[in-house]
């Protein structure tokens, strides 16, 4: 069968041959044996009904082997043959090139170049799941190519319910992922309900299908990296010949060193897991490999007396680095973790002590001896941070939910009032205040073409854009605009693409609008050769509600509700994007944040240009409008900017009151 007939297939009509397990493919890590007798045959009964019932007998026994083998049921034996890559639009078998478009941001989330576990359907994370199980993926991808520009397809957790009748000015599709009723989302209820295969993590973009590989890390990395810098050094002292300890090189994390060399230090980055970072090293995102700790130091040393710009994967434990380093009087400029500590039982994060594969087989056999091990880790590795934030380190949580799970470790990691984290997240101190609150966030969008030449004139058009607008902007964005005219003007040179031909650039409304605009025009003139996919990470200005990191500069006491993640899917939906979706869980744990995201296809229509003005003015302003009610003074002149320019736009703006006369009522 062709690549199509498979698609337009879905179920096969025969049963395929069982797969072989194949051991040195990256497998997610085996999940804990939670459910009781009753919960396992329940799994198995969910995972039948996607199957006919003549091959239940068969499946039956092999679905109860998995789950028992690797805590869930991924259907392995239904993983289509074919490559899985991101290919050209006019390959894939679709009605419309809207759902082509996303059938296409599916398959780039597989690619084994760009997922961390593609056979278990996982892009980044540890969890981060595009679909539970591969028949979820044969449906979805059948249903995608039935569809018309009257239906849209409803996406229940990885789980497609169908195709229902809508109308053209309707999402395509609508995606929800781990959407619990909130007694239940605890992270041992994800574990539970998704063994059951009736719920998934789907990360941020992961299942929404708008994953670009560790591109869009890199830049956000590098912005922060950047102006973490200009926070600590003298004015006019460059990043050369400073050093940037952090930790780990799987999925998301392994953007690191790339986004150290960017941004011009020395980037040291511990990784447990040899295969991940040879896979960074391989792909040339990271310089070189170290496995002994006095040659890791010796190393170190020379660079910074060589004043180099350089990456080192050291192949061990974090925590064995931040102690020698201390012991060595090694001076770090800049500190931060990002191995996957939102889920620090399942493999997120390795305990010292413990090699890798020992580490994989305790957390399976013996889950509390392995927690006791993360939690005494967490607290060996932040007793080593404070010994050198005394020396002046300057140390940051990166949005992994690291001072969340060490403060649950017992580590000294509190502030004098027991409430605060003594560290700031990186959104308080940098991303927040510089970027969200003016608007700044994650914009990027994919060429559909797979034509280097299309993301070359892309990348031209959105720098001729950046220019002309800094022309004119006010000083308070100058600087913004500057890193991201350099960012996309090296692009190319830096060789970020890894699967799709992706590109990403921290845009505010007016950047986002007239860029897209733009592209929109060169896809109607056929200067760029097929349309071209909008999104953002969820990461951004309004797409997440996230107390520890998008909205922890939020001091109204409102970080901890929802309603902007949930207003930003809704308001998204009616003005113009081609799929939505809403989230629980992201990058700092199940249950403690909700977060949402859009995917948009320009086609070069009149239609594409009304659409993307609506929905991407409306995408950043209803996150500029919940940050300037909470009084954030550069969401008060965002917003102020914007209504002054928009007069059909309308908000409401906060009194601010008089610390003194607070002071006096207690």
């Amino acid at each position: 069968m062709t690549f199509k007939e498979q698609i337009l297939q879905g179920i096969p009509t025969a049963l395929p041959p069982k797969r072989n397990y194949e051991v040195n493919a990256g497998h997610a890590p085996k999940r804990k044996d939670i459910l009781s007798a009753a919960e396992k045959k329940l799994a198995i009964r969910n995972a039948l009904r996607y199957v006919p019932k003549a091959w239940h007998a068969e499946l039956a026994q092999e679905f109860a082997d998995e789950l028992r083998e690797y805590g869930r049921v991924y259907m392995y034996r239904f993983k289509p043959e074919y490559n899985m890559f991101a290919r050209p639009i006019l390959e894939y078998p679709a009605k419309t090139p809207q759902a082509a478009s996303i059938m296409l941001m599916i398959q780039n989330n597989l690619d084994p170049a760009v997922a961390q576990h593609p056979e278990e359907l996982i892009t980044y994370g540890g969890n981060g799941a595009v679909f539970q199980n591969w028949a979820q993926y044969l449906l979805t991808m059948k249903y995608l190519a039935e569809m018309t520009e009257e239906q849209t397809l409803h996406m229940y957790s990885g789980h497609p319910m169908g195709l229902f009748p809508s109308n053209r000015e309707a999402p395509r599709v609508v995606v929800t992922n781990g959407m619990m009723v909130p007694n239940y989302s605890k992270p041992d209820d994800w574990e539970r309900f998704n063994a059951l295969g009736v719920t998934q993590y789907g990360q941020m973009t992961a299942g929404s299908y708008m994953y670009i590989g560790p591109q869009g890390i890199v830049h956000g990395t590098a912005i922060t990296v950047m102006n973490a810098f200009r926070k600590v050094l003298p004015p006019g002292e460059t990043p050369v010949g400073k050093i940037f300890l952090t930790a780990g090189l799987g999925g998301m994390s392994g953007a690191q060193p790339k986004a150290g060399n960017i941004a011009g230090c020395i980037t040291i980055c511990a990784e447990v897991n040899a295969a991940a970072a040879q896979k960074r090293h391989a792909q040339g995102w990271v310089d070189e490999l170290i496995e002994d700790m006095d040659a890791l130091v010796a190393r170190t040393k020379k660079a910074v007396q060589q004043k180099e710009t350089i990456s080192v994967a050291f192949l061990g434990n974090v925590v064995d680095v931040w102690e020698r380093f201390c012991e060595a009087d090694i001076s770090i400029h800049l500190g931060s973790d990002q191995t996957s500590l939102h889920n620090p039982w399942s493999g997120g994060y390795y305990p010292v002590g413990l090699g890798f594969e020992e580490a994989n087989e305790m957390m399976v056999k013996n889950p509390e001896r392995f927690r006791e091990k993360v939690r005494k880790s967490l607290r060996r590795q932040v007793d080593a941070i404070n010994k050198l934030t005394a020396k002046g380190t300057y140390f940051f949580d990166y949005g992994n939910a690291f001072l969340l799970e060490a403060s649950r470790a017992g580590a000294d990691v509190m502030a004098e009032n027991k409430i605060d984290f003594k560290y700031p997240s990186y959104v308080q101190d940098i991303l927040g205040p510089l970027c969200f609150d003016y608007g700044f966030g994650p914009f990027r969008w994919v060429c559909t073409s797979g034509k280097p030449k299309d993301l070359q004139k892309t990348d031209a058009l959105a720098l001729k854009t950046l220019q002309k607008i800094k022309e004119e902007a006010p000083i308070e964005i100058q600087q913004q605009l500057q890193d991201n005219i350099k960012w996309i003007s090296e692009a190319e040179k830096n060789r970020l693409v890894v699967g799709s031909q992706a590109r990403i650039l921290y845009a505010d409304a007016e950047g986002r609008t007239k860029i897209a605009e733009a592209f929109n025009k060169a896809i109607k003139s056929g200067h760029i050769s097929a349309p071209v996919v909008l999104g953002r990470d969820h990461h951004d200005v309004s797409g997440t509600d996230s107390p520890y990191r998008e909205t922890s500069n939020i001091y109204d006491g409102s970080k901890f509700t929802a309603d902007m993640a949930i207003h930003n899917v809704i308001g998204d939906s009616f003005r113009g994007a081609t799929w939505v979706s809403i989230h629980n869980g992201g990058g700092v744990g199940w249950g403690e944040v909700i977060n949402g995201g859009f995917g948009m296809v320009l086609d070069g229509s009149v239609d594409a240009s009304r659409r993307l003005k609506s929905m991407l003015f409306y995408d950043v302003n209803n996150g500029i409008s919940r940050r300037s009610w909470a009084r954030n003074p550069g969401a008060l002149a965002a917003i102020q900017r914007e209504t002054d320019r928009t007069p059909s736009l309308k908000v409401t703006m906060p009194n601010l009151v008089e610390d003194k006369l607070l002071d006096e009522l207690f």
